[in-house]
């Protein structure tokens, strides 16, 4: 995580959020929408914790990362110094890393398999931390793409909240690269609908006033605020 950025520095990182921000309000308005049903989910994966202090220091609380373990060195010091930050872990969840993540993170996006969901049941029953949790789904039902496949979506929350005991808040979905967006955004809030869960995780950097006007209450940009890597 040492690589130079590409058109960023604290001042621009910040006057991007601020039009995120911007661009968030105007794409809720224009979809009927109070601008505040809609969270950002500001994306720090790879950025360093100096990279991330401007974008607190602008007000921003939400952050989305990717790795348990890069998150266990940035975000710790960070929360010490800032009050009320909110972690949510948007990349692949290992069993491996179950007790630490449900110790570091305040929503997991990721569940997409009947041994994640036991392995997160069995240590809510020995934490007191509960972190919200949504499921993954993998709405282009791609080979190489985690999630859960959307036909076995209903068994799977089933399993979760029967089973396991588990409350799911919602669903999340990355859609494949070549599609249209707004296809998958659709998609994946009329599987909400069937499941009986509100909340939408769904658009990115390049996507998410379309996700928005789907019906997105998280949308998770990370480049579009931070620049890009080297």
């Amino acid at each position: 995580m040492s690589n130079a950025l590409v058109n960023s520095g604290p001042g621009i990182a910040a006057e991007r959020l601020e039009q995120i921000r911007a661009r968030i309000r105007q794409a809720a308005e224009a979809a009927g929408r109070l601008p505040e049903t809609v969270q950002l989910v500001a994306v720090s994966k790879t950025f360093d914790a100096p990279d991330i202090v401007p974008i607190l220091d602008s007000g921003q609380r939400v952050f989305g990362e990717n790795r348990v373990q890069e998150a266990k060195v940035k975000w710790p010091g960070l929360r010490d110094r800032y009050a009320g930050i909110e972690l949510h872990l948007i990349g692949p969840l290992q069993t491996n890393k179950v007790r630490e993540a449900v110790e570091l993170v305040d929503v997991i996006e990721t569940l997409d398999r009947p041994k994640l969901a036991r392995a997160l049941a069995a240590e809510f029953t020995r934490s007191s931390r509960r972190p919200r949790l949504l499921v993954q789904v993998n709405t282009g039902e791609e080979e190489q793409k985690a999630g859960v496949l959307p036909l076995d979506l209903e068994g799977f929350m089933t399993l979760c909240r029967d089973d396991c005991g588990l409350a799911i808040d919602g669903l999340m979905c990355i859609p494949p690269v070549d599609d249209e967006p707004g296809i998958h955004f659709a998609f994946l809030a009329k599987l909400a609908k069937d499941v009986g869960v509100t909340g939408l995780s769904m658009g990115m950097s390049s996507d998410f006033e379309t996700a928005i006007r789907f019906g997105a209450t998280h949308v998770r940009v990370g480049s579009a605020i931070f620049g890009v890597r080297a």
